[in-house]
């Protein structure tokens, strides 16, 4: 009898997973319609933002574009705020938001995550060619920039042992000013915009390694849009594997910040 109830649990269960698989027919949908729509904020640079043509412009815009060729399907961008873009995904105005969004366990509760594509975080940066600081450990005693208001600030406040001066700007551009000019010995930033930066001004600048906080970007999708979600994954998983990521990469970051073996 016991047997029998056990054998009758897994053909149940077993039931009830092919009937989950069935009704996901989120690939199907996107396939069918020729389209992919993505929701995003068009104001973070260099993730996705507006040149002055009003062309949309950036890593995750590369990318997803790139997606959407391989997968045989047309990208259309949806702008929306961001405060209430994880409302807007599940009331099914876009189908995933691919925007530098940060994997958090709150935000794990409400969508699905591709894996991380970009492991993001506070670094340091230094001027190019200095040979005395090669950790952000070796920053005790020294002057650090930041941008007021930022996670930057926190970060910079955690390193043990302590900088002997953290000051304050008001854009990480003037922070950067004050590191070429040699008033700095460090700017503690955000990875993707210290990146741009240094990507922008090539041999002004370099990072060290390693972050001293990490922040995870991934792909978000409904909870229901499993084979999505797979589909997607499984095309940027053969990009990186490829180098395709790592060339996007380096047109935005001059390096490839893609790569989980240097996480």
């Amino acid at each position: 009898m016991k047997r029998l109830l056990v054998i009758l649990m897994v053909v149940m269960m077993l039931a009830f997973a092919v009937m989950a698989q069935a009704s996901d027919d989120s690939w199907n949908t996107v396939k069918n319609n020729g389209k992919l729509t993505i929701g995003l904020d068009d104001a973070f640079p260099p993730m996705g933002f507006r040149q002055d043509n009003g062309k949309l412009v950036g890593f995750d815009i590369d990318a997803a574009e790139e997606v959407g060729k391989r997968l045989g399907v047309k990208i259309v961008w949806q702008p929306t705020a961001w405060d209430g873009v994880i409302h807007s995904l599940n009331s099914k105005k876009f189908d995933c938001i691919w925007n530098g969004m940060t994997i958090t366990a709150e935000r794990q509760a409400k969508v699905l995550f591709t894996k991380p594509y970009i492991m993001d975080g506070q670094i340091a940066v230094v001027a190019m060619g200095n040979k005395d600081i090669k950790s952000a450990k070796e920053l005790a005693g020294k002057v650090v920039g930041v941008q007021k208001g930022s996670p930057a600030l926190e970060a910079a406040k955690s390193l043990k042992p302590a900088p002997s001066e953290i000051r304050e700007y008001d854009t990480n551009p003037k922070a950067f000013l004050d590191l070429e000019s040699g008033r700095l010995t460090a700017v503690v930033v955000d990875n993707i915009a210290g990146r741009y930066y240094m990507a922008a001004r090539p041999g002004k600048y370099m990072g060290l390694p390693g972050y001293i906080t990490n922040e995870a970007f991934g792909v978000a999708f409904r909870k229901a849009d499993v084979s999505l979600e797979e589909k997607v994954q499984a095309t940027i998983d053969a990009m990186i594997a490829d180098g395709t990521m790592g060339k996007i990469s380096r047109k935005w970051f001059g390096e490839d910040v893609t790569n989980p073996s240097k996480w």
